[in-house]
């Protein structure tokens, strides 16, 4: 008897849990701007895709890593800020050439909730095994300012920008709650049995 209250007790409690979690919970775009987003439910990631003119644009983004410090001042009315860090956005940018090239450009990037952040530019080969360590070249706020600018423009022009890491954050914001009530939900199913 004891047993079964204690069942009952965690189901109610789950239920009122996913029915707080749920509350206004929209449901996640498929799109922005011009890339298709692939939710990947159950997973801490998410992938953006698009297509710009004979280029493949591939962007797999983390859910928030936590706090890290900046490489752009934070205004003084951040609400993001917490001490010296901000909340961060691993996101990894993919562009493919065509069938033509063997090469892919990477980019591993910040996505702060007001700016992108480059961080490192590499090179890799299309369909050969990963390295365990590949040569990521130097830091990118080692190189020189004119270059820096350029790749910034050239992930601009694709739609790689301050723009797509504050969406980037309001979605990691919506993915979190649907996880969290996809997770309570599992739970309960698995008490239910």
């Amino acid at each position: 008897m004891r047993r079964s209250a204690l069942r009952d007790n965690l189901l109610r409690i789950l239920r009122t849990e996913i029915s707080y979690a749920a509350a206004d919970l929209p449901s996640p775009p498929a799109t922005f701007s011009s890339f298709s987003i692939d939710a990947r439910p159950g997973e801490n990631w998410f992938r953006l895709t698009r297509s710009y003119r004979s280029e493949t644009l591939k962007i797999d983004a983390t859910t928030v890593d936590g706090a890290a410090p900046s490489t752009r001042s934070p205004s003084a009315d951040d609400s993001a800020s917490s001490g010296d860090g901000r909340l961060h956005i691993s996101v990894i940018v993919e562009v493919s050439k065509g069938e033509d090239s063997d090469l892919v450009l990477q980019f591993v990037c910040s996505a702060w909730p007001d700016a992108m952040d480059v961080e490192k530019v590499f090179t890799v080969r299309k369909g050969a095994a990963k390295a365990a360590m590949p040569f990521m070249g130097p830091d990118f706020g080692e190189l020189d300012e004119e270059l820096q600018r350029a790749v910034r423009d050239y992930l601009e022009e694709r739609g790689v920008n301050d723009e797509l890491a504050e969406f980037l954050h309001g979605y990691v914001e919506g993915k979190d709650r649907g996880e969290l009530v996809r997770w309570l939900k599992n739970i309960e199913a698995c008490v239910k049995k």
